[in-house]
C-alpha cells in the first residue's frame, strides 16, 4: 500500500491545477504540465491542497495510487523549481559545447558526437566543458535525456573514462599486467 499517496500534495503560491475530463494540468512560474488522468483513480482539489484516492482497494489500485500521486507532485515541484542531473566527462582531450540545439561532444572518437537537444531541456556546460547540467521541469524528460547522454561513452572499467553522473562510483578492473604478477608468483620450480 501507498503510504506517501495518504498525504495531500500541497498546492504552493503562483501553482495552478486544473482537473480537466482527462487531463491534469499544472501551471507555474516555470511552465506547464499535464498527465492523463487514471480511470482508477480520483483526484480532488480541496482548500490548496491535491487528495489522490484509489475506488478499489485490490492490488493495482493501489499502485495506481502511488504512481498518479507521485506524478502529479513531480508535475507541482517540476513547474516551481524545476529538475537538473549533473554529467562529468573524464579522460584526457574528452570535453563537450553546446553549438545552436545541439550538444557536441569529443570523447575519443575519429568524430565529435552531435546529440539533438530535445524540445523543454536546458543544458548548461561547466568550465573547461568537463560538466554537463541538463535540466528541465519535466522530471522524466530530464532523466531520460542524461540517461542518453550517459549511454553515448559510459563509463569503462579499466581507466574510468568516459561519461558518469557526478558521485558515481566505478568499480575499476586490474589490467593484465596485474594479472601476470599474480600469476607468475606461483609457478614451477
Amino acid at each position: 500500500m501507498s503510504r506517501l499517496a495518504k498525504r495531500p500534495i500541497i498546492i504552493l503560491e503562483k501553482v495552478k491545477v486544473e482537473l480537466k475530463d482527462h487531463d491534469i494540468e499544472v501551471t507555474g512560474p516555470l511552465g506547464k504540465l499535464s498527465v492523463n488522468r487514471i480511470p482508477e483513480i480520483d483526484v480532488s482539489i480541496t482548500g490548496g491542497k491535491i487528495m489522490v484516492n484509489r475506488k478499489t482497494d485490490d492490488r493495482k489500485g493501489r499502485m495506481l495510487q502511488g504512481l498518479a500521486w507521485s506524478l502529479i507532485r513531480n508535475m507541482v515541484v517540476g513547474v516551481t523549481r524545476g529538475f537538473k542531473k549533473e554529467l562529468e566527462i573524464r579522460g584526457v582531450g574528452y570535453q563537450s559545447e553546446v553549438a545552436g540545439n545541439k550538444l557536441v561532444l569529443k570523447l575519443g572518437f575519429s568524430h565529435p558526437v552531435e546529440y539533438k537537444i530535445p524540445e523543454g531541456i536546458k543544458i548548461d556546460i561547466g568550465p573547461k566543458g568537463v560538466l554537463i547540467t541538463v535540466g528541465g521541469i519535466d522530471k522524466q524528460l530530464v532523466g531520460e535525456t542524461a540517461a542518453q547522454i550517459h549511454r553515448i561513452k559510459p563509463p569503462e572499467s579499466y581507466k574510468g573514462t568516459g561519461i558518469r553522473y557526478v558521485g558515481e562510483y566505478v568499480i575499476k578492473k586490474a589490467g593484465k599486467s596485474a594479472v601476470s604478477v599474480t600469476a607468475g608468483a606461483g609457478g614451477k620450480k
